[in-house]
């Protein structure tokens, strides 16, 4: 076990995720199957706070993970949960699309999801169990959940933690009553979880350290920030511009822990996959990803259509996975993926909190109170 220098402490109240864990160090919840039980408890015994996916899983399916999970750990750990989407794609968009994906259907020789599948995700259910079998942390993405649903999770003794990406969806974080944000830079792996999907706004978004200092300055609650996040020194970085934790994503995905296809981890640092970009491709929202035939071929062309495309291009993932071909696969990625150290989880843990410490106590010394 590595020794974590004393100069990484806890903050003390008012702070959210105070007894929840020893280091300021999250791990994010990767939907998807990359943030699994095992994971999870891993960083949670190592002194973080790790996180399930229930995004894309029964309700069912994330009360097993969680049961799991509880068998492996006794420390805290939190649940993300996924706010449903109103409907708003264009079906003669969502048909062109499809018919833009022929070529793909007769490559991986498998059928195109149907783009009718679903678009709650289960969310009442979730929620019901969450709410009859708590746990210490729930957070949410692509919203804000409404006052009586953050009430009755406080009642159970749950807190809650809204993702946000922009100053107006914070404040509807504090009015709906969440005990802290998930500020989310633009760096960030995976999707966007931005409120309001604008295709407008396609290609804008805030880099951490100026979303961190904006919502400092208007949304006085308790912050944690994701977003590109793979070293100590970054960590303490925004913790000294105001975060009280730090969640990452791509700096847990390459762990043996992680339950992230094996082609996905090696992409991460492969020199074949130099860089990322936002992308509709895979799933209709922008995300993240690696950038790889898939994303060059299709991203321009895919709509504003979440969860519609999702749906309609999980086959072809699934395909590409089986088949060995990391070109049609989701290879989601924040921009310091190549950063990427594969480590068993508890120890990048500790290796995030020695190396945050030592920036810490190193700021201090270069700029004394």
């Amino acid at each position: 076990m590595s020794s974590v220098p004393s100069a990484l402490s806890v903050p003390t109240e008012p702070y959210a995720l105070s007894g929840l864990c020893r280091y300021p160090i999250v791990q994010a919840p990767m939907a998807g199957g990359a943030s699994g039980p095992e994971l999870a408890a891993a960083v949670s015994e190592a002194g973080g706070l790790g996180f399930l996916a229930a995004g894309y899983k029964t309700a069912d399916g994330m009360y097993q993970e969680i049961k799991q999970l509880r068998a492996l750990t006794r420390q805290p750990f939190g649940v993300n949960v996924f706010i449903p989407h109103p409907a708003h794609a264009d079906p003669a968009a969502v048909d062109v699309y499809q018919q833009q994906l022929a070529g793909e259907k007769a490559w991986y020789e498998t059928p195109l999801g149907d783009p009718d599948s679903g678009r709650d995700d289960g969310y009442e259910a979730k929620l019901a169990i969450l709410r009859d079998d708590p746990v210490p942390l729930v957070s949410f993405t692509f919203g804000c959940p409404g006052k009586a649903i953050v009430a009755a999770l406080r009642r159970a003794g749950t807190r809650t933690v809204v993702t946000v990406t922009s100053v107006d969806e914070a404040q509807a974080a504090r009015l709906a009553g969440a005990d802290a944000l998930c500020a989310q830079g633009i760096e960030a792996g995976g999707h966007r979880a931005t409120h309001r999907d604008d295709p407008a706004l396609d290609g804008s978004g805030t880099g951490l350290l100026t979303l961190i200092a904006r919502l400092r300055e208007t949304v006085p609650m308790p912050l944690i920030a994701a977003g590109g996040l793979m070293r100590g020194s970054q960590i303490a970085a925004v913790l000294a511009a105001g975060a009280e934790a730090a969640q990452l994503g791509t700096a847990f995905l390459v762990c043996p822990e992680s339950g992230a296809h094996p082609l996905h981890k090696e992409a991460m640092t492969s020199p074949v996959f130099t860089r990322t970009a936002l992308t509709r491709a895979f799933t209709g929202r922008p995300a993240r990803a690696l950038v790889n035939r898939f994303v060059s071929e299709h991203g321009a062309y895919a709509p504003a259509a979440y969860p519609e495309v999702h749906h309609i291009t999980a086959g072809l993932r699934k395909a590409a996975a089986k088949a060995g071909d990391p070109q049609g696969m989701a290879l989601w990625a924040g921009q310091g993926h190549r950063l990427a150290r594969e480590l068993p989880a508890a120890r990048l843990t500790e290796l995030l909190a020695a190396e945050t410490a030592a920036a810490s106590a190193s700021l201090t010394l270069r700029n004394p109170s």
